[in-house]
């Protein structure tokens, strides 16, 4: 049961990640490199924003429950807007390759920028979802069971479809924030923030009041609002986030 529990949980939650590797990234050995930078670049800044925590934490102490409780949410306010900085630092990296790129070869046509957003996205989400579900998964294997005292049976369900959900937010994200700036809209990056903010805030909520359905509801507004060609329909779906009960 532990073993069908474990590669279950791993398929869904890095199943249509590893789909998007193989048919989209795996045949082009510039896309495979630019994910690997990708998924660096998500490494440094948890490197950057942990390192914020810990030093806040030992500087103001966490002994008592109350103390603990604002600290997670600082460390993850910090946590996403440190990512959000990493993945602006990635495009203009990419940026500057790209000219850089044709100024030495003109002739050679240059992997558009979409492109780069959505092997950055999928690197920013697949080293995302690597870190917040590894642990978890490892433990369904046994011995034991995790959440016996208070938390729900879907423990593990749960986690996948989160990981399955911030996985492909990550790809959603990194397209629309590097369309954004590409056409000098900036406040399509402040609609990435907040709805980066906005998913962290509910997902700080499993195991305990998150259901599966609610989870899958995330999962469909967030497809929604990857195939809306409007900011204010993205913005309609952030809403729908917080309208549906979540």
């Amino acid at each position: 049961m532990t073993a069908a529990v474990f590669f279950g949980c791993a398929f869904i939650a890095f199943g249509p990640a590893l789909a998007l590797y193989i048919f989209t990234i795996v045949t082009e050995p510039l896309r495979i490199i630019f994910l690997i930078i990708g998924a660096f670049f998500w490494l440094v800044s948890l490197l950057f924003s942990s390192l914020i925590w810990f030093t806040t934490a030992t500087l103001i102490g966490n002994k008592d429950e109350p103390r603990e409780k604002y600290l997670l949410i600082f460390g993850v306010l910090i946590s996403v807007l440190v990512q959000e900085m990493f993945r602006f630092a990635y495009y203009k990296l990419l940026k500057r390759a790209s000219e850089g790129l044709k100024i030495i070869n003109p002739y050679e046509k240059a992997p558009s920028m979409r492109l780069l957003a959505y092997v950055s996205g999928l690197g920013f989400g697949i080293m995302s979802g690597v870190f917040s579900f590894v642990n978890t998964l490892s433990d369904s294997l046994g011995p034991g069971t995790v959440g016996i005292h208070g938390d729900p049976p879907q423990f593990f369900l749960n986690s996948a479809f989160m990981t399955l959900v911030i996985t492909l937010l990550h790809v959603f994200w990194g397209i629309v924030f590097f369309d954004g700036c590409e056409k000098k809209k900036w406040y399509t990056l402040l609609v990435v923030l907040l709805s980066h903010l906005l998913v962290s805030a509910l997902f700080m909520k499993l195991p305990r009041s998150l259901r599966i359905k609610q989870i899958l509801t995330m999962l469909l507004y967030s497809l929604a609002e990857h195939e809306s060609p409007t900011p204010s329909t993205a913005r309609l779906s952030c809403l729908r986030f917080a309208s549906a009960g979540l």
